[in-house]
């Protein structure tokens, strides 16, 4: 497949934030949705870094990310996108066996995931676990799946 799978750069933060949007879009959300969820979607330049953003880099093209949040022993999979193109060839996948990789290596013993509900059945095949309901960040009485990741030793 030939991905690289890279820290995100700080100059990509606007370059993630449109990813996110056209991923988001995949799943059929109109444009008043969209909208909505902008700011929740936002990369901000500043927190690359400390959100420990990561990338999949195929031939200097991002195919999609991930955000590794927190605080070991529960941290948080804040953000996963992948551009609507390539979903369902594996860069999820990539992305998301990286992320726990690099949470086992940080120390953490799980991942809680406020997933969309379109994203719960790729969660569930990688492993998660449905434990509940959370309110959504960006639309009004709208809720989402609640999920947990066991870190394996």
């Amino acid at each position: 497949m030939n991905v690289l799978i890279r820290p995100a750069r700080v100059t990509e933060a606007e370059i993630l934030s449109d990813l996110a949007l056209r991923s988001k879009a995949h799943w059929g959300y109109d444009a008043e949705f969209l909208d909505a969820c902008r700011d929740e979607l936002t990369v901000v330049a500043g927190e690359v870094a400390r959100r420990r953003a990561t990338v999949a880099d195929r031939d200097s093209r991002i195919l999609g990310f991930t955000t590794l949040e927190g605080q070991p022993p529960t941290g948080v999979l804040g953000m996963m996108f992948v551009e609507p193109q390539v979903i369902g060839q594996g860069i999820g996948r990539l992305l998301f066996e990286h992320t726990i990789a690099a949470g086992r290596e940080l120390g953490f013993a799980q991942l809680m995931i406020d997933a969309d509900p379109n994203a719960e059945p790729f969660y569930r095949a990688m492993g998660a676990v449905r434990i509940g309901n959370v309110p959504s960040g960006s639309i009004a009485g709208r809720t989402l799946p609640q999920m947990v990741v066991t870190i394996q030793r």
